[in-house]
């Protein structure tokens, strides 16, 4: 029998769970066909890899040269096919672009339409700032457009090279006839009483929310978990406040206010894999994407913010 990737993924998953019967579960076998299996292992490897015993299993000496090998191994090939897979694809004409929703994805969109017709551009939206992130880790994707609460780190910091497009601050967005859509400012505090909706979402723009209405003397009473147009819907019709970016689009029914003292800012990011051909065209799209972000804050025309508002991340780069 030739060794396989796989035989050294059971060897290490049997030494992670530390009990055949544990690994079975995790790999989803019965525990004698794994017994059978590490025995065919043992036999090509001319030896035990590990020693049964009332608590477990334990490596032999033998075992701990497959193990650390496995350990250099497994990650290699995992890194071979990640390149491989960027490689195939990234040197593909066009752009493939990542985001939340909102209107800074589509402003980028348009903007690369322009300025290469001939190009083909797609795009990939969710919810989850980390889902975007792990397409362009994979080579799924060219660039991730996302954004973070005030300074904390971007998804997959540790692989992706991000670089900051604007930062805006958080408003909030009320109905038309709310009471206090007459002022021109609010303080956080002047909201404690109000219902609020939010998307979901993976970032700590929920944490810093709470954060900040709790310096203000407050904990939201109801927040209602919704899409984004259900979020838009909400604040229209007078059952909920929201929270926005400076790029959110004029709406009938809804106004948006900035907070007294920004306690929230929100910081739109562009990201991509450093080792990735498409690296090569990032300047040329972090300055689309700025210019994107320009134009969407004069469409706003003074009303600034983005219609998935929420004490999560407000949605959408």
């Amino acid at each position: 029998m030739d060794l396989e990737l796989r035989h050294l993924k059971t060897v290490r998953a049997i030494a992670e769970a530390g009990s055949l019967t544990r690994a079975a579960t995790a790999l989803g076998l019965a525990q004698p066909a794994l017994s059978a299996q590490l025995k065919r292992i043992e036999r090509a490897l001319g030896g035990a890899l590990f020693v049964r015993g009332r608590e477990g299993v334990r490596a032999t000496a033998l075992g701990d040269l497959v193990l650390d090998r496995a350990r250099v191994v497994l990650p290699a090939v995992c890194g071979l096919q990640e390149e491989a897979v960027r490689f195939a694809r990234d040197g593909a004409a066009g752009h493939r672009l990542g985001g939340t929703h909102g209107p800074l994805l589509g402003g980028l969109v348009d903007r690369l339409a322009r300025a290469e017709p001939d190009a083909q551009v797609t795009t990939y939206t969710s919810w989850s700032e980390r889902e975007v992130a792990r397409g362009v880790a994979a080579g799924r994707l060219d660039f991730a457009l996302v954004g973070v609460c005030g300074e904390s780190s971007p998804p997959e910091a540790g692989r992706l090279a991000w670089t900051e497009v604007a930062r805006d601050p958080v408003y909030v967005m009320l109905a038309t006839g709310h009471p206090l859509a007459a002022r021109p400012q609010l303080a956080l505090a002047e909201l404690a009483a109000a219902d609020w909706t939010d998307v979901p979402g993976d970032g700590c723009f929920g944490d810093c929310f709470a954060a900040a209405c709790v310096r203000a003397g407050f904990t939201p009473a109801r927040v209602y978990e919704t899409d984004t147009a259900s979020c838009v819907h909400l604040v229209q019709v007078g059952r909920a406040v929201g929270l926005c970016r400076a790029t959110f689009p004029a709406t009938p029914g809804i106004v948006t206010r900035p907070l007294t003292g920004t306690p929230l800012v929100w910081r739109h990011l562009l990201g991509w894999h450093p080792e990735g051909r498409a690296a090569a065209r990032a300047a040329t799209v972090l300055a689309h994407t700025r210019e994107a972000h320009a134009e969407a804050l004069a469409r706003s025309a003074g009303r600034t913010g983005d219609p998935g508002a929420r004490p999560g991340p407000p949605p959408g780069p």
